[in-house]
């Protein structure tokens, strides 16, 4: 495939083989690009081998810039899917993308009637559009992505797709809820202490000691708890008397939002702070200055894209577990972010 600014595909095909709920958070820098680059073309997301978080959990994200999910479509498992009747025999695509990178996979999905097709497998010998030989895989999953949707767009990988911006457009009653919970706009640190698994916690009692030094500086720490984390509640509420937790404080009908009441509530703050996790993810799309804390996670491959991020990295601290993160570096972090001033958006 030549450069070819004036490619505009009105059906896209997206594959995936599933989407949990912390791969849906990391691939949505993808999924909005995607719609920007090609704002008037009808997205179909592709789940060949499971459900995809899209059109569960993570759908109020997606209601924008997806316009049709197909999952558990048994799409990109079988080598007898190389013979006989094509997947997805009665559709064709003008551009098919294909975000996994297992040989067999691929091959079954260049079945599918199509114009162009991009996919990264086998340094990109499958694809119409091919980065330079110069080019060197980013260990990053997310830019990763991007550069598949330069390679749709453009022909090549230029650096001009953009992972920033949130594209999302919260609906009026779980924006008027978070502006009733927290009306004091960007006084508010957001603070998530809970992770996927134990060790990508830090111990939560230094999130509490973070959040009594921001509240002795005049800011309310804000707790983001998850489902699995409401029982921290009552021993955070003793040890930060001044804490609010605000996924609490909703109604109902407005916590079945999920993610979006957590975007909103990060959007109220001046800075938020999350381990390595899914809440890291959504403060990202929210576009808040953010603070991250990596253990044995590598921050090259899993962290957000965020606009205004400093990484806290045990590493750094001669250690892969999150105990060896001490208190005043990720003070520090925050506070570096907001004497740079974004806390004014």
């Amino acid at each position: 495939m030549h450069e070819d600014t004036a490619f505009s595909p009105k059906t896209i095909l997206v594959y995936v083989g599933s989407d949990l709920m912390g791969d849906g958070l990391i691939k949505m820098p993808f999924v909005r690009a995607l719609r920007r680059a090609f704002p008037d073309a009808k997205i179909t997301w592709l789940a060949g081998k499971g459900q995809t978080s899209y059109a569960h959990r993570l759908r109020h994200l997606v209601t924008d810039l997806i316009d049709e999910i197909i999952e558990d479509a048994g799409i990109g498992s079988h080598f007898s899917e190389l013979l006989g009747k094509r997947p997805l025999a009665d559709r064709s695509f003008d551009l098919i993308v294909d975000t996994q990178r297992r040989f067999l996979t691929t091959l079954i999905l260049r079945r599918i009637r199509h114009q162009r097709f991009v996919s990264g497998t086998a340094d990109f010998i499958f694809s119409s559009a091919r980065p330079k030989r110069s080019y060197r895989k980013s260990r990053s999953m997310i830019l990763q992505l991007l550069e598949l949707v330069s390679l749709a767009k453009h022909g090549r990988i230029d650096g001009t797709i953009d992972p920033s911006g949130s594209g999302i457009i919260l609906p009026t009653a779980v924006a008027d809820t978070v502006r009733k919970i927290m009306p004091n706009k960007h006084r508010y640190i957001g603070i998530a202490p809970g992770a996927g698994t134990v060790e990508k916690c830090w111990p939560r009692e230094r999130f509490e000691e973070v959040a009594r030094h921001f509240f002795a500086q005049g800011f309310i720490p804000a707790f983001i708890l998850g489902p699995d984390e409401t029982a921290w509640q009552t021993s955070l509420q003793a040890a930060v008397p001044g804490a609010i937790f605000p996924v609490s404080m909703a109604d109902p009908e407005i916590r079945a939002t999920e993610p979006l009441l957590s975007i909103a509530l990060a959007h109220a703050c001046s800075v938020c702070i999350a381990n390595d996790s899914g809440n890291a993810h959504i403060f990202s799309i929210a576009g808040v200055p953010l603070v991250v804390l990596f253990g044995a996670t590598s921050p090259d491959k899993f962290a957000p894209p965020a606009k205004d991020l400093i990484l806290v990295r045990a590493v750094d601290f001669d250690s892969q577990t999150m105990d060896a993160i001490p208190t005043d570096a990720v003070i520090k972090a925050a506070e570096d972010l907001l004497a740079r001033g974004v806390a004014e958006r």
